[in-house]
């Protein structure tokens, strides 16, 4: 950012940039105030899977962090069963393949350290 176009402080500028950033914010409320709950914790639940799987899929797994991760996931669909709505079934599929995936890697780095 060149000095010229910086907005100091308290200059005019300032307000607008706080003017704009707050009505992106409200804007972003309005949106998730709006989804259905279920869908807005279904998405929340992908982040624990993605971390699961990038700790699997490692060139050296971390199995204690994926493990972490996939716990996550099922305290969630597990501990929510049905009231994740039409996308239930999809999370407990996902949580048994995630859970497949760990038992499959951590078996081939058992077997690879002996």
């Amino acid at each position: 950012m060149s000095e010229e176009s910086a907005v100091e402080p308290g200059a005019p500028g300032d307000d607008d940039a706080v003017a704009d950033a707050q009505a992106a914010i409200d804007e972003a409320r309005r949106r998730v105030a709006e989804a259905p709950a279920e869908v807005v914790v279904v998405n929340h639940v992908m982040g624990p899977y993605e971390l699961a799987a990038i700790h699997l899929s490692a060139e050296q797994p971390d199995l204690v962090s994926a493990a972490l991760a996939i716990d996550a996931v099922a305290c969630l669909v597990e501990g929510l069963g049905d009231r994740l709505g039409e996308e239930a079934t999809t999370m407990r599929d996902a949580l048994a393949n995630i859970r497949m995936a760990f038992v499959e890697i951590k078996g081939r780095t058992a077997a690879s350290s002996s």
